[in-house]
């Protein structure tokens, strides 16, 4: 069962539960003893040491959750990724150094009894029952009934690594495949300056925009990319970049865009390098370290802004509660 993102809080009854920033997973107890993604990819292979919490469960018992990776008190989507390696040494050695855990927040099956059909406030129920018997490096991720509670849970844990609140409905089954939850997600604006463009692959218009800001000592770093343009634009927007093509941009030093990627493997990265000076206000959910997790959603040109005045600082770092300090 997945969600639809929304920016607006639900009206009627619903619970709700802080969204980890993690993989989405589902553990399967003996005699399959499996750990598979949303799109049924194995994944224990990538997190051998995550066997230990699967030989825990019941016999016949299945639990829908998030595998994270918790570095200082915070989810580390990066070092989570990492773990996503074909050498089964690395996997090994990182299994050790940054062990993943697993955050449950829904039960299928219960010791061979299904549990789809049964409504979500009884899933709740025995998932709670089932955390009692459960240690390390399980977690139960709490759920609210307030949605007071739940806005301030969207605020306080986020430094912790709650990307955003669930809602769910009490009463609804799990319906697979079915975008039956909604996710309440954080959205803030920043001003940006382009550094580079992708081209679309259709030829001739523009792709994406490839977004930098300056820190301390001037040097322009990547952070980011936003796309989406409307269809009728993107010719437009393609020519006037022509137009500011450079030899550099980014820093090379610093974080740049087009890089080798275990996730992009065959696919196009080339860019094309402009002279910084163009200002944009995007918005965006998420950081990831000094980047945007995701992409960003264009606002609006901003040609009263100096690109000298689009430093690091904009970027939002919030402050509060652990992951530990969440969590059971």
């Amino acid at each position: 069962m997945e969600a639809k993102v929304s920016e607006r809080w639900p009206k009627g009854d619903f619970v709700y539960e802080p969204k980890w920033d993690g993989f989405r997973s589902l553990s399967w107890s003996e005699p399959d003893l499996r750990l598979d993604s949303r799109n049924q990819r194995p994944l224990l292979r990538y997190f051998p040491e995550l066997r230990l919490a699967l030989e825990q469960l019941p016999a016949g018992t299945v639990v829908d959750g998030e595998i994270v990776v918790v570095i200082d008190g915070v989810t580390d989507f990066d070092s989570l990724q990492q773990r996503i390696h074909p050498a089964e040494s690395r996997v090994n050695m990182l299994s050790e150094a940054t062990p993943a855990e697993l955050v449950a927040f829904d039960i299928l099956a219960d010791r061979g009894e299904s549990m789809r059909e049964a409504p979500f406030s009884e899933r709740r129920q025995r998932l709670v029952s089932l955390a009692e018997e459960l240690d390390q490096p399980w977690h139960l991720t709490p759920q609210t009934t307030s949605e007071d509670v739940a806005k301030v849970w969207f605020d306080e844990y986020e430094p912790a690594g709650c990307d955003g609140i669930i809602a769910k409905r009490p009463e609804l089954a799990y319906q697979h495949g079915k975008r039956a939850m909604i996710k309440i997600k954080h959205r803030r604006t920043i001003d940006v300056v382009v550094g580079g463009f992708r081209e679309h692959k259709d030829g001739g218009k523009i792709g994406s925009l490839l977004l930098g800001l300056y820190n301390d000592s001037g040097d322009f770093h990547f952070i980011g990319h936003c796309s989406g343009f409307p269809n009728a634009d993107r010719v437009e927007i393609y020519n006037r970049f022509m137009e500011l093509r450079s030899e550099e941009s980014f820093d090379e030093a610093a974080r740049a865009p087009g890089g080798p990627s275990r996730w992009s493997t065959g696919k196009d990265t080339s860019w094309t390098p402009v002279q910084p000076g163009v200002v944009v206000e995007v918005s965006y959910d998420q950081l990831e370290g000094d980047r945007f997790r995701h992409a960003t959603r264009f606002h609006r040109w901003r040609p009263d802004k100096d690109a000298a005045a689009c430093t690091m600082d904009q970027l939002e770092r919030p402050q509060g509660p652990g992951f530990r300090d969440v969590v059971d």
